[in-house]
């Protein structure tokens, strides 16, 4: 099995089924599948085949599902970007990935046109908002042919490549099989009694792996319908909530927050809705019952990296949510809690949380030593520090690596130190991360200026957007003599 053929016979059993709601638009699996079809025989008459590399740089709306499963039909690898992603970035993430083609919004074409022609590989360009032309995606959809058989694709076979930033700050290319993908696409059916009559809520992105499983790959297998946010304000999930009988909704714990503080909510019936999941960062365990007792649903916490495609624990939907806790392992999947040296901890003590299953990665692409650095006999170590407690349950304590989680995005301090240290008025920089409740860290940059340099904090900022995604660039300077 791959996952344009879990796709195709999706479409076949539930031909019928919304399964895309985006705006005014009601999108069915039969109609879906044409456009995927349409979309995949166009990637071929390009000279796009198995295994090449087509990058996504969608918001989430109906395109990127679309593109994403034309791109497993034909047996490409879908490379799916942040949409924050600048040109500096861009240039890194395509030529890295010997991408050939980009789709990706028309507002967002400047970037490619800025780099387009020191690009390696990346020669052909699709625009979503285009309604005519040679670049109009539209126009590709509705073209034809409405026909395609899906690839021979093995499970061991790439179908999807994620780019995590490295320690080093070198974005790397999470290399995700379709055994990958298909061993997380029955969490909801399996452990959250989902089936073809749940509606999902997308809020995030779809170039996210939690995203992409949560919003894409599981409703799909299960035949249910996805409610697709791109820009979204609290007022409009209520209301989506309300209107389209949303069942289920996964979000970043800063989406419930808002929620729970949000005034006015009383005018809004979501009874419809079963239960809430939430990952990418840590859920401040007070609020979790003040969640559910105010909405009366339930709200579960999981955890996951983009190396393990990305789900590894969850709390179950009738199991106790142990305030703090990350759940217990997915089915298929083992964890452990080792010390330095590779050596198992009993139950209750603190060391490196590693993972082994049909999930974890096939490796960094094109970075064997990588890989060899997290991939060890067979099991990822993801630089987390946790706890297991006598009844299996899991429980974050911190991080062996430097890193920063904003707002579910994974922020490498090296990486901004890098561009911040390009700036004439920067001697060295040190990022770290500084608590808050909203987004659970805000990257914070302590700066030593150069001798006889002036404090131009605007300065260095406007820098920084020159070359970083909005969610890396500090949210705070401070000026600093040394760095102890």
């Amino acid at each position: 099995m791959n996952l344009g053929k879990m796709f195709a016979d999706s479409c076949s059993t539930y031909k019928d089924n919304r399964a895309l709601v985006y705006e005014n638009s009601r999108i069915t699996f039969s109609r879906m599948d044409r456009a995927v079809n349409s979309l995949a025989n166009h990637l071929k008459a390009l000279g796009i085949g198995k295994g090449d590399k087509v990058a996504l740089m969608l918001p989430n709306t109906p395109e990127f599902p679309i593109a994403y499963f034309a791109c497993q039909k034909l047996g490409a690898v879908a490379v799916t970007l942040n949409v924050m992603s600048t040109s500096h970035e861009l240039r890194h993430l395509l030529d890295n990935s010997d991408a050939k083609a980009l789709f990706t919004a028309a507002q967002s074409a400047r970037r490619f046109e800025e780099i387009r022609d020191g690009l390696a590989t990346c020669r052909h360009l699709l625009l979503t908002e285009v309604d005519e032309g040679p670049l109009s995606m539209k126009r590709v959809l509705e073209a034809g042919p409405f026909e395609f058989d899906p690839s021979d694709a093995a499970e061991d076979d790439p179908a999807a490549m994620i780019y995590t930033a490295g320690l080093t700050g070198k974005p790397l290319g999470a290399v995700l099989t379709h055994g990958n993908l298909i061993s997380q696409s029955r969490l909801l059916a399996d452990l959250f009694d989902g089936s073809q009559k749940d509606t999902g809520l997308s809020l995030i992105p779809l170039f996210h792996s939690f995203g992409a499983v949560a919003n894409m790959l599981n409703p799909i297998l299960m035949g249910a319908c996805v409610v697709m946010l791109d820009a979204f304000s609290i007022d409009s999930i209520f209301k989506a909530i309300e209107a389209e009988k949303v069942t289920y909704m996964t979000a970043v714990p800063r989406v419930y927050l808002a929620m729970l503080l949000q005034e006015g909510t009383e005018k809004y019936d979501i009874r419809s809705l079963k239960y809430c999941v939430t990952g990418g960062s840590t859920m401040p365990p007070a609020y979790m019952p003040q969640f559910e007792k105010k909405f009366r649903v339930r709200i579960r916490e999981g955890y996951g990296l983009t190396e393990a495609s990305p789900v590894c624990s969850v709390t179950r939907l009738h199991m106790e949510q142990k305030p703090g806790s990350i759940g217990i392992p997915i089915p298929g999947v083992e964890v452990r809690i080792v010390d330095d040296t590779g050596r198992e901890l009993a139950r209750g003590e603190i060391g490196e949380l590693i993972v082994r299953g049909p999930n974890v990665m096939a490796g960094y692409y094109k970075d064997p030593e990588a890989t060899a650095a997290v991939i060890r006999n067979g099991w990822l170590h993801t630089g987390d520090l946790a706890l297991i407690d006598a009844d299996g349950h899991i429980f974050l304590k911190g991080r062996k690596k430097r890193m920063i989680i904003t707002s579910g995005f994974n922020v490498y301090p090296r990486e901004v130190e890098i561009v911040l240290d390009m700036h004439p008025i920067v001697a060295e920089s040190r990022v770290i991360g500084k608590s808050d409740l909203m987004r659970g860290e805000v990257v914070k940059a302590l700066v030593v200026k150069k001798e006889g340099a002036a404090a131009d904090e605007k300065a260095i900022l406007k820098h920084c957007r020159t070359y970083l995604s909005s969610y890396k660039i500090p949210r705070e300077i401070e000026f600093v003599d040394r760095l102890s």
